[in-house]
């Protein structure tokens, strides 16, 4: 699903060392394969497994429902213009159970108004978590409400872990291959 990364992507284990490759490894046994930014990433092994490790925390560990973590990716993949990201999530939110409107409202970034409370809520806070500057505390505190501290941090890492992810693909023009249709 990958179209010509600017660098070569590691994706043989014997282009590392023995020591690199517990890093290589690692990623595979986690995610049964070696895929989106983690074949250029680890170009930097140490710097692969520690993104790997959160990831790991991330998509099988977080207190968050699967459809707010995804419709969160699906936020920041869009707002940071990343197709890899979308076209790698946008199925699994589906599956997840997210709604065609909240993809849609997302793809079409527009106001979320018209989605149920909890949708509405994660677009607007992943929204806000990726502008500059100071979350507005009104919305902080709606989903402090609704999700907890814990789920709130949860929530506010995927955005930020996605969001890197999202840096590191753009940044080497990680992309789907051209069958994959973008927003």
């Amino acid at each position: 699903m990958v179209s010509n990364p600017r660098v070569p992507p590691v994706d043989s284990r014997d282009q590392l060392t023995a020591d690199q490759r517990r890093h290589y490894d690692a990623i595979a046994e986690s995610r049964r394969s070696v895929r989106g930014p983690f074949p250029v990433l680890l170009h930097s092994p140490p710097a692969a497994g520690l993104v790997a490790d959160l990831g790991a925390y991330v998509r099988f560990e977080s207190v968050l429902d699967d459809d707010v973590r995804e419709l969160a990716i699906l936020v920041t993949a869009r707002e940071r213009d990343c197709a890899y990201e979308w076209a790698a999530h946008e199925p699994i939110a589906r599956d997840a159970g997210v709604s065609d409107g909240a993809i849609d409202a997302v793809a079409d970034r527009v106001d979320p108004d018209d989605l149920p409370d909890d949708q509405a809520l994660v677009v607007r806070f992943a929204r806000a978590t990726l502008v500059p500057g100071e979350m507005p505390e009104a919305l902080f505190r709606s989903a402090l409400d609704r999700f907890g501290e814990r789920g709130v941090t949860d929530l506010s890492v995927t955005v930020g872990y996605y969001g890197l992810l999202a840096g590191v693909l753009n940044a080497f023009a990680v992309r789907p291959d051209e069958s994959v249709e973008w927003v």
